[in-house]
């Protein structure tokens, strides 16, 4: 029966293994921690809500199951025309993008009335381009001029458009590509100089956003969530204003200590009932209060642990310095994002807003995840069908 299935499902057994399990964790934790959203939008009625979430699911897997059958290197010529599109759908979501929450991500595809954030796209268009440049730009990496800049160009366009509406996803694939550029052999005082340019260019925009405030409205929601930050409670001397400001986080942590070290079972979540948004960007916490810090919190990081090392290993086996910086880059991105919702709930970093990759109950960023994961598995499944020995790594596609 194993073998029947893995005949169809190619490339790393064990991510796919994990896929699944990751799958499965969230159908049962979004169909326990619903029932609030269900009650407030369809009169109780949870099941609404799980079959969408199921469909949206099993779409997405059957979509990681097209793009792993894909050949990937057609990516590294798509991703030339890719940039350019992914540019100009964010510009248009800034500028006319649905906007919640003072920030404009959304983008309503007309068939489906289905809403998707441009810049899920952008991620994976623009880890591609830069895995295409660091690929073909390899011998003069080390050289700022002819290296450095034109593989730091897209980085900042792209990075730059995601910005206003979403400044934790620009910094993770800031970071994300600044990590494939010291791989790939950038020189680190190369490296240090952007990052400190980057900060300064912050701390202008700041000043900026603080002079216009109309200009960067999310700028207040920015430094709301820094001020907010680990705050005491009121009962520590904290203020009112502060606890509210970090409701979340201060619901989150309840939801933890509750669930203690060993499963108490699914279904027996009371946080649901309080915190907000146990579904989607809060889930980590929920989860540890139905299966505990061993089984909850600490297994469900080592699944995103497993997952990083199974893309280093398919990586470092890649023959062709293109696969090797597409999957690294796609993978890290991958569960930098996992990693920063779980420092949120726990409290270490403030609130990001960032969905729980294949966890969370999500629409069109579960697909974007499963095309992610996809590219991997198809990387690996060439690798497979082709057996490569050390040393034989190439640059190109």
């Amino acid at each position: 029966m194993k073998e029947k299935v893995f005949q169809y499902l190619q490339g790393d057994k064990i991510i796919w293994i994990i896929a699944i399990i990751l799958g499965m964790v969230s159908i049962l934790a979004v169909y326990s921690s619903i029932s609030s959203l269900a009650y407030k939008y369809q009169e109780g009625n949870t099941f609404h809500f799980l079959l969408k979430h199921l469909i949206m699911l099993v779409a997405g897997y059957g979509i990681m199951y097209a793009v792993h059958r894909m050949p990937h290197r057609y990516i590294f010529r798509i991703s030339q025309l890719m940039i350019w599109v992914s540019a100009a759908l964010l510009l248009f979501t800034l500028l006319f993008g649905s906007n919640i929450n003072a920030a404009s991500r959304w983008l309503t595809i007309p068939i489906i009335n289905q809403s998707f954030q441009t810049s899920d796209l952008a991620k994976i268009v623009l880890i591609a381009y830069v895995a295409r440049l660091l690929s073909l730009n390899n011998e003069s990496i080390r050289n700022f001029k002819t290296g450095v800049l034109p593989t730091l160009a897209p980085i900042i366009l792209i990075c730059g458009l995601i910005l206003p509406a979403n400044f934790s996803t620009a910094f993770l694939l800031l970071v994300t590509c600044l990590t494939l550029m010291f791989i790939a052999g950038t020189r680190i005082i190369h490296l240090f100089a952007i990052a400190g340019a980057g900060v300064l260019f912050f701390v202008i925009l700041l000043g900026i956003a603080s002079a216009k405030p109309d200009l960067l409205p999310r700028v207040d929601t920015w430094k709301s969530r820094m001020m907010s930050f680990n705050t005491e409670n009121t009962k520590n001397g904290g203020s009112e204003m502060d606890l509210e400001r970090n409701y979340q986080v201060e619901m989150a942590k309840i939801a933890i200590h509750k669930g203690g070290l060993l499963p108490n079972g699914p279904g027996k979540g009371t946080s649901r009932n309080y915190m907000p948004h146990p579904y989607s960007d809060m889930i980590y916490a929920f989860i540890i209060e139905e299966y505990g810090s061993i089984v909850g919190g600490l297994g469900l990081m080592a699944l995103y642990i497993i997952l990083l090392f199974r893309v280093i290993r398919i990586s470092s086996r890649s023959e062709k310095k293109f696969s090797t910086y597409l999957a690294l880059g796609l993978g890290l991105l991958m569960v930098l994002q996992a990693f920063s919702n779980m420092a949120v709930a726990v409290n270490l970093v403030p609130v990001t807003g960032q969905p729980l990759p294949f966890v969370s109950m999500g629409g069109t960023s579960l697909w974007f995840t499963c095309i992610s994961l996809g590219i991997i598995l198809s990387i690996s499944r060439e690798q497979e069908a082709r057996p490569v020995g050390p040393n034989m790594v190439t640059s190109g596609a």
